[in-house]
């Protein structure tokens, strides 16, 4: 049996490249609804198009603020019901040398690839644990995992990933929650 099928699926950062891919792969399994969260409202419109399915519910969201994405969390609730499945996908990469790098470029990158998933995840996991399942699916990176020049703000935001999605699966399973995390590294 699916993972995916009769189930709401959450993409992050879904109306392109991963995402996207993540979110035709749900339709095919069968998804109940396949919400897809994205800054870009342009890729939204296009990823509707190339989906072409009727159970796929999109908001535009910037999930580095934390009204938005509460706004939107309660939004989502609201239309699609309870989240079973939520992949924190969403990230950027700035590559430059560490001393090329604005004080903007960091928080920037921080907030989006490390604490928005955090806080994208609280009010979800919360519902996921009242209902006894769920899965929390945090995409990574390898990068996470090997240092890389023009790329330290990106390893450390990824780095920062691992041992949060970890933590949170050790917990889960302590807990008895009947919620899986997985981490990913491509």
């Amino acid at each position: 049996m699916s993972t995916f099928k009769n189930k709401n699926v959450l993409i992050t950062g879904g109306a392109s490249g991963i995402g996207k891919i993540m979110g035709r792969i749900a339709l095919e399994k069968e998804c109940k609804r396949l919400v897809i969260w994205d800054v870009n409202k342009k890729n939204i419109e296009t990823t509707l198009k190339e989906l072409n399915a009727p159970n796929i519910s999109c908001y535009v969201v910037d999930i580095s603020d934390e009204d938005q994405v509460l706004e939107t969390y309660n939004k989502t609730k609201t239309d699609c019901g309870v989240i079973d499945i939520l992949v924190n996908n969403a990230g950027i990469v700035v590559g430059k040398n560490f001393a090329e790098h604005t004080n903007t470029d960091i928080k920037r990158t921080m907030s989006i690839n490390t604490v928005a998933p955090m806080m994208v995840t609280l009010p979800f996991l919360q519902d996921m644990i009242a209902q006894k399942s769920g899965h929390l699916c945090n995409v990574a990176s390898s990068a996470g995992l090997i240092s890389t020049p023009r790329m330290s703000i990106y390893n450390a935001s990824k780095w920062a990933i691992f041992g949060w999605s970890d933590s949170i699966r050790i917990e889960m399973q302590e807990n008895k929650t009947g919620v899986h995390v997985t981490t990913i590294a491509p």
